[in-house]
């Protein structure tokens, strides 16, 4: 299957983020990042529930489709991120991408000092040298977009990833990407569970949510990967529907950030997707 062509918004993204890689390289160096991801404590693992579906919930100042999220900033970081752990989240996802959605390293280096979860950094990253700035600040996994880059770029990432003992979550939009993300996977005997393949199923275009991609690309899942099901997922129903087609993990932003206690939402998710699943 052909693979589609790099969206604007993805290439204005990756852009950006090649421009802040090199301003990082004239402060550390590539050797000087490598002996301080060295001398960190072992990264926590992502560990998942045996009633076969978990939450990864994330931390996000804002949306590029909707604009500023909730009333959260950056004093309150470390209580949120408290409480998705407390109320059963297997990991937290942190935005540290800052011109489009707020974020900042400084955002994940705060989750990941006091989570006894996994933080996982989420970011438009292009070059290795993001994955040891994720690991240096603590992280215990990378999100990895396959649409924005080519096949080789994408190994440099997940094998660097995996050297530094973190998770990765492999972004799809599509089919082809599903097809780039199963064979990465498949060349590294799904490395011992860290290797994670998800959907999202934004519309790279308009930038709005298309929930039905879910259900519609779940069955092109290997079945021996652990699935996320990414964006369109806003309430209980929402979760149980998407564990009902397959997928272990939810990964649950916008409607954390948005909505009242939650902890309530990420608990409601749990016990309706774990629902499903067993049903």
């Amino acid at each position: 299957m052909s693979r589609a062509a790099v969206p604007d918004f993805l290439a204005d993204m990756a852009a950006g983020s090649r421009a802040r890689v090199q301003r990082a390289r004239e402060l550390r160096s590539d050797a000087q990042l490598r002996r301080l991801a060295a001398a960190m404590p072992a990264p926590l693992p992502l560990q998942l529930s045996a009633q076969r579906f978990d939450l990864i919930a994330e931390l996000k100042l804002r949306s590029p489709a909707v604009g500023k999220l909730g009333d959260a900033d950056c004093e309150d970081i470390g209580a949120r991120v408290r409480q998705y752990a407390a109320a059963g989240a297997a990991a937290v996802s942190v935005l540290t991408e800052p011109t489009r959605f707020d974020g900042s390293m400084a955002h994940l280096e705060q989750a990941a000092r006091v989570l006894p979860i996994p933080a996982m950094r989420k970011d438009f990253l292009v070059d290795p040298y993001q994955v040891l700035e994720a690991r240096v600040a603590g992280a215990g996994g990378v999100l990895v977009i396959l649409r924005m880059l080519p096949p080789a770029e994408l190994a440099a990432l997940v094998d660097c990833a995996l050297e530094q003992r973190l998770f990765v979550l492999l972004e799809a939009f599509d089919e082809a990407d599903i097809e780039i993300g199963a064979g990465l996977i498949a060349a590294r005997g799904a490395a011992d569970g860290c290797l994670l393949l998800g959907v999202n199923c934004r519309d790279l275009t308009t930038l709005q949510i298309v929930p039905a991609r879910l259900l519609e690309l779940a069955p092109r899942l290997p079945r021996e990967v652990r699935r996320v099901a990414e964006s369109g997922v806003t309430t209980a129903a929402d979760a149980a529907r998407v564990a009902a087609a397959g997928y272990d993990i939810a990964l649950v932003g916008s409607a954390l950030m948005q909505g009242g206690d939650p902890a309530d939402l990420v608990q409601a998710m749990l016990r309706a997707g774990r629902a499903a699943r067993v049903a």
